[in-house]
């Protein structure tokens, strides 16, 4: 069933970010409410700046996109709260003072924020989950398919292994902050791949995501484990992967082991092409906060329809059930693909990744 809401949930963020016009919605349709009109201000929370995303994409495009949404009389008011919990709390707490219309908010910790979500809702300003499903009433989720990244690295790790992969390889989880319910959910579907097929020799949950931390814990793993007795590595994102390939070569391996990531950072995609870095997980951030924009305008302007559309499947948090979400789907990247996936999509060209230290390399693999 999560597989059938996943494709619904694709065709449909196609459909709907192909305009309004083709959901039968407009500003004057008898469905819409008349909440709002295109002076809609969207409240815009992101986490941190440690991952480039935030700022190289989900920030422009949900600014971009409110703005074509509402013929440039729409904002977007936003604040990045650096890995802080308590200054994300006070962030929100401004915005409902200053009464946005609506909220995108990607929590730093889900469960401590549920209080800022309810005081919103209780000042009547709706706040769509964005990337990261957040306790208390909120009004929608949107993310992609958790548990399918963790299947997915997984299975690509069991790839790289071959078919001589079995329960003597030992392999090491590096995986995301326990603050985190997304890290929960990429565990979950990694462990789901993994178990009973090789051994978990140690496993990390890193703290506030940091390179720094899953470098540290990398070289205690390679302490206890021995560094040439390590088969594999799950590294739940980049930034991780990173400190994970220092660890190692700060310790001597000369050959490393497979690692996985996610995010297609352009510094992962050239650890890919360099062979430092097995693969990444691709998530096409522009379609996740253009849709997340389109959700926010809608819901304000009482788009009932379009809103609908867009929200076709349901998440549970521990808190509330049956919020309405839309989760995307998933792509792994590795040396076979990437002109395929991140250069085809425009993420990157070939020559933001096929810099003179990897033109060599880029060409060895036909990236050029």
């Amino acid at each position: 069933m999560r597989r059938i809401a996943i494709s619904v949930a694709a065709s449909t963020l196609s459909l709907s970010l192909a305009g309004c016009s083709m959901l039968g919605v407009s500003g004057s349709s008898a469905s819409a409410r008349p909440t709002k009109g295109d002076d809609v201000t969207v409240g815009l929370l992101l986490p941190e700046t440690a991952n480039t995303r935030y700022e190289n994409f989900d920030y422009p495009i949900v600014k971009k996109q409110v703005a074509s949404l509402t013929r440039n009389q729409g904002k977007v008011d936003y604040a990045n709260a650096g890995q802080d919990a308590k200054k994300q709390a006070s962030q929100m707490q401004k915005m409902i003072d200053d009464k946005v219309d609506i909220i995108l908010l990607d929590a730093v910790d889900s469960h401590a924020i549920a209080g800022e979500v309810k005081k919103a809702k209780d000042a009547g300003i709706p706040v769509i989950a964005y990337d990261r499903l957040a306790e208390g009433p909120i009004d929608a989720y949107i993310s992609f398919d958790n548990e399918l990244v963790g299947e997915v690295q997984a299975r690509s790790l069991l790839e790289a292994l071959g078919s001589q992969a079995d329960t003597s390889d030992k392999v090491v989880m590096m995986n995301g902050s326990s603050t985190d319910p997304n890290a929960k959910q990429f565990k979950a579907g990694a462990l789901s791949e993994l178990g009973g097929k090789v051994t978990i020799s140690d496993s990390f949950d890193t703290v506030d995501w940091k390179p720094e931390n899953a470098q540290a814990n990398m070289t205690k793993a390679i302490e206890k484990i021995g560094k040439n007795n390590i088969a594999a590595v799950y590294s739940a994102n980049d930034g991780m992967a990173g400190g994970i390939v220092k660890a190692l070569e700060n310790a001597g391996v000369t050959k490393l082991p497979p690692i996985t990531g996610q995010d297609a950072e352009l510094t992962a995609v050239q650890r890919i092409v360099s062979d430092e870095q097995y693969m990444t997980v691709y998530k096409s951030y522009p379609d996740e906060a253009a849709a997340a924009a389109q959700m926010a305008v809608a819901k304000v302007q009482g788009h009932d329809i379009q809103f609908d559309a867009l929200t076709q499947d349901s998440v549970d948090s521990p808190t509330n059930k049956d919020i309405p979400a839309q989760l995307l789907t998933v792509t792994a990247v590795t040396r076979k693909n990437i002109k395929s996936t991140v250069v085809a999509d425009g993420f990157y060209k070939i020559s933001d990744i096929c810099t003179a230290e990897y033109k060599a390399k880029c060409a060895a693999i036909g990236l050029k």
